[in-house]
């Protein structure tokens, strides 16, 4: 009987040792961030497409349509509603993406139609939902201690 209750006892710390809270977890930061139980959020990633109108536009015009776009994403990042975005390399279809601290894809559609060159017709967006780290909403703070110039 010493042994059953023995074996029940330790069964019972490893079993529940597994499911104990990691050292480094900080409460007030998983709260700020948005974050589950297991770190994570709900996002919505943004792919980036050429649009059908690019070929409308002289260099002049796609220039200011593209300062716009950087103000747009600029301002998005202020706000708190853009975590990350980036422009892919080569010169395909698929051209960027932005991932959207926001709750589902109407919102983030919203937020695209902000954007100057998808009003334009010079990019056009695809919206998925994703769960990814809430780590991620600490991008933007990180990005501008390590860029020396400002986009």
């Amino acid at each position: 009987m010493k042994k059953l209750f023995f074996l029940t006892l330790l069964a019972f710390s490893a079993v529940s040792s597994s499911f104990a809270q990691d050292k480094n977890y900080d409460e007030t930061l998983a709260k700020e961030l948005g974050a589950d139980d297991y770190g994570m959020r709900k996002y919505v990633i943004a792919f980036l497409y050429r649009g059908e109108r690019v070929g409308e536009y002289s260099d002049e015009q796609r220039k200011d349509i593209q300062a716009g776009h950087m103000a747009n994403i600029n301002q998005l990042v202020e706000e708190g509603h853009l975590v990350m975005a980036g422009p892919f390399f080569g010169n395909e279809d698929l051209r960027g993406l932005f991932i959207f601290a926001v709750e589902n894809v109407e919102e983030a559609e919203k937020l695209t139609a902000t954007d100057p060159a998808v009003k334009a017709g010079v990019l056009r967006m695809e919206l998925k939902e994703w769960y990814g780290s809430a780590a991620l909403m600490l991008m933007a703070d990180m990005h501008s201690k390590i860029a020396k110039i400002e986009i």
